[in-house]
């Protein structure tokens, strides 16, 4: 209780510890309850091609704009997302190229101008001291309070749609061809869903980068999906867990010195998934052998003639 104590006790009284835990649980928040829908769509690699792709955007909104100012960027993250999956849906459309191809082209190419974007900007005058290299890992540390209130408003836009278009997000996630006989634009709701895992993606760039953010979409819905079978379980556990791993990972990195906040975040929520595939009921390792272990028992048993224990 006592480490516990001295872990939580600077929380409150650190100005930046407290402004980066708030961002870190608005970013694990949304990527959790997002990052459902892209498990369950066996499209887990989309938050890696949108992470990657938001690159040019936030190079361009500073081009076009010359500002730092978050909401500015994340808008430029944003449409780049965006147009991302727009042009990997398009790219699919032909069926001689497949999800997984579509996402690879789509990832290198909008890296790629997004590096040759920012290595110019670097050389720029006035943008050198811009800090858009952050962004490739994230930094935590730069976050401030007007920060945190950009990633909430925009972020509770991106619940609020979950919400709203809870049952046709369902249908689209389980059974988008019953919904299509239902008349629902499905192909219209599908790039409602993607615009809306795009806005949970430009609100973490900031603090986990554009390199770890996919784990933060993904690896708390993939924990989530061993512990139930219900859609509206799975999207709040993915949401606790994204939050606890936010929470804990901020004050894992400010309690030792050169700990980087992005990555630890990401190493605690890697530890939440490594614990639910280990001791989830029915579907962890450990419980699976455990019951398979008192299966063979019980069989040795009423082979010996002795009634199962």
């Amino acid at each position: 209780m006592e480490v516990l104590s001295n872990l939580v006790q600077p929380l409150f009284a650190d100005y930046t510890l407290r402004t980066v835990a708030l961002g870190s649980t608005v970013l694990g928040l949304v990527s959790g309850a997002l990052g459902t829908y892209a498990v369950l769509r066996g499209q887990s690699l989309i938050g890696d091609a949108i992470s990657h792709a938001a690159l040019p955007g936030i190079a361009l909104a500073f081009l076009i704009t010359g500002s730092r100012v978050t909401l500015v960027l994340l808008l430029g993250a944003l449409a780049a997302g965006w147009l991302a999956t727009i042009c990997v849906m398009a790219v699919t459309q032909n069926r001689r190229v497949k999800y997984d191809t579509a996402l690879g082209l789509v990832l290198t190419v909008f890296f790629g101008i997004g590096l040759l974007l920012l290595t110019y900007l670097q050389q720029t005058a006035g943008a050198r001291q811009a800090g858009l290299d952050t962004f490739l890992f994230g930094q935590a540390a730069t976050l401030v309070t007007e920060d945190v209130w950009t990633m909430a408003f925009l972020g509770s836009i991106a619940l609020a749609g979950i919400g709203l278009f809870w049952k046709e997000f369902k249908l689209l996630s389980f059974d988008p061809a019953f919904g299509r006989t239902l008349g629902l634009p499905m192909r219209a709701l599908d790039v409602l869903l993607m615009t809306l895992i795009a806005v949970a993606i430009a609100i973490g760039l900031q603090t986990v980068g554009v390199v770890l953010m996919s784990a933060m979409l993904i690896a708390p819905a993939a924990a989530a999906r061993q512990w139930t079978n219900r859609l509206s379980t799975m999207v709040g556990l993915s949401a606790l867990f994204g939050v606890l791993a936010g929470v804990s990972g901020t004050l894992v990195s400010s309690a030792f010195a050169n700990l980087p906040t992005g990555p630890t975040i990401v190493m605690a929520v890697s530890l939440i998934v490594a614990f639910s595939l280990l001791f989830a009921p029915a579907r962890g390792i450990v419980w699976r052998r455990r019951v398979a272990g008192e299966l063979t028992d019980a069989k040795a048993d009423m082979m010996d003639g002795e009634p199962p224990r």
